[in-house]
């Protein structure tokens, strides 16, 4: 194959367009060099995704992306962060000496960068913005389709976008497509019909075709930037050890009805069944989490997955202080602040209410007395305190049922996805950084087909 042939095909790949600044000034002297390449590159592409590892600094990042996009556009900047997270980054901006504050609605927006959550949106004034950055852009996928729709529309004429979170769907394409359309990039639908075929096995799923692999990938690089260590972007490692992840299986005796018309329990249960198994063992399972975190007077989180399980957790432990979905926002934002001071020892929620973005690295000590089938939950949760800084071992005790076997081999397998994703990611990156650049593969034909019998009369 020619040389030529070979350059035209590569013209046809799909490749984002640099829409930033073509010369990016001088950043924060106190940026590390993973944390500065990831600046710039976004700066330069305008819109970009930052999946860096939890601990490793994307706080920071969104602070130099807002400060030099909104000082290259309109002067506003703005970052949308999860529940009781925008007082966390607004800490983080003036130890830094960034430009930021926390606002509730439109009136309060300064110059400089703004920092307001998720869910006063329809507060604000989209076109005011410059630019913007969602913290933990995960997040997206947890809101109903028309709230990410609304964020989409809400930015898709602001020139500098950022979305920022440690776990981008190793399971979940459609978010990467929802990311992709916020940020500017591409439709998610064409993203899907690129690189993805519907998966056959599980209604809904998609899975990348196997031709399509390195494409996809090579693409995602060209409008990402992934890290799991400062070393994937060009940094030093030295200082960014992880402590021990000390996991505890705990098994309830609690007795579990079998399910109607079978002799035994089985681990094989629906979705139904699955919360028939929780309600039956709820209590028991409650009562271990509360013997676990009244045994010393550290502090801890206990992750519930349903409100009945947060129930039978308060009335086990009394001392607990719930942050529940349905509570107003300054009760959260108050009862989540008691945990950050000490005032509150024991923090009791979910992963889809506290999970995303806080730092709890004062916490080594959690339970989960519920999980449910998310991956995506599960090591958010688990990284609120196993992260980079934490200087103690973490210990996480799993609390289960019989029959909740199904969900960590869900999880597990999950887990193997997102390692998969994050190994593909940092070989694209590599290539795109120029490691491995300028190599072509050539095409090297090996399958021997067999022409139809209509061909070779026709021939």
């Amino acid at each position: 194959m020619s040389e030529a042939y070979l350059d035209f095909l590569a013209a046809k790949a799909p490749a984002p367009t640099m829409r930033g600044l073509s010369d990016v000034p001088a950043l924060n002297p106190q940026l590390a060099l993973h944390q500065r390449h990831c600046a710039e590159f976004a700066l330069r592409a305008g819109g970009s995704g930052c999946y860096l590892d939890t601990g490793l600094g994307k706080t920071l990042v969104e602070h130099e992306f807002c400060a030099h996009g909104a000082e290259a556009t309109n002067g506003y900047g703005l970052i949308l962060s999860p529940l009781a997270v925008a007082g966390q980054i607004a800490r983080e901006a003036a130890r830094f000496g960034y430009n930021a504050r926390v606002i509730r609605d439109q009136s309060e927006a300064r110059p400089g960068t703004n920092i307001c959550n998720y869910d006063r949106l329809d507060k604000l004034d989209p076109r005011a913005f410059g630019a913007v950055a969602l913290d933990e852009a995960s997040i997206l996928k947890n809101f109903t389709g028309a709230t990410t729709r609304k964020l989409i529309r809400a930015f898709s004429e602001t020139r500098f976008r950022l979305a920022a979170t440690a776990t981008p769907a190793p399971n979940d394409h459609m978010e990467l497509g929802q990311q992709a359309e916020f940020l500017g990039i591409m439709p998610s639908n064409e993203m899907l019909m690129r690189w993805f075929i519907s998966d056959q096995t599980e209604m809904g799923r998609y899975r990348l075709k196997h031709h399509a692999v390195q494409s996809f990938w090579d693409w995602m690089a060209g409008w990402a930037r992934m890290g799991e260590r400062p070393s994937d972007l060009g940094g030093d490692d030295t200082g960014f050890d992880l402590p021990p992840l000390n996991i505890h299986r705990h098994r309830t005796g609690a007795f579990v009805k079998p399910v109607t018309g079978a002799l035994f329990e089985t681990d094989q249960l629906s979705a139904t069944d699955m919360h028939r198994v929780k309600r039956q063992t709820a209590e028991s399972r409650a009562k271990i989490a509360a013997d676990l975190a009244g045994s010393d007077r550290e502090p801890w989180v206990i992750w519930v997955d349903t409100d009945y399980e947060a129930d039978a957790v308060l009335a086990a432990l009394p001392e607990a202080v719930e942050v529940r979905g349905s509570h107003p926002v300054e009760w959260k934002e108050r009862r989540i602040e008691a945990f950050l001071d000490g005032s509150a020892r024991v923090l009791l929620t979910k992963p889809s209410v506290c999970g995303w973005g806080l730092n709890l690295q004062h916490c080594a000590h959690t339970a989960f007395v519920g999980r449910s089938f998310s991956y995506e939950a599960w090591y958010q949760a688990v990284r609120r305190f196993w992260r980079y800084g934490q200087q103690r071992p973490v210990h996480a005790h799993l609390i289960v049922a019989e029959g909740e076997d199904a969900i960590g081999r869900v999880i597990d397998r999950k887990a193997t996805d997102h390692i998969g994703m994050k190994a593909a990611m940092r070989e694209a990156m590599a290539r795109a950084m120029g490691r491995t650049a300028g190599v072509k593969v050539p095409y090297d034909p090996r399958h021997i087909a067999q022409i139809p019998r209509w061909l070779r009369s026709a021939a």
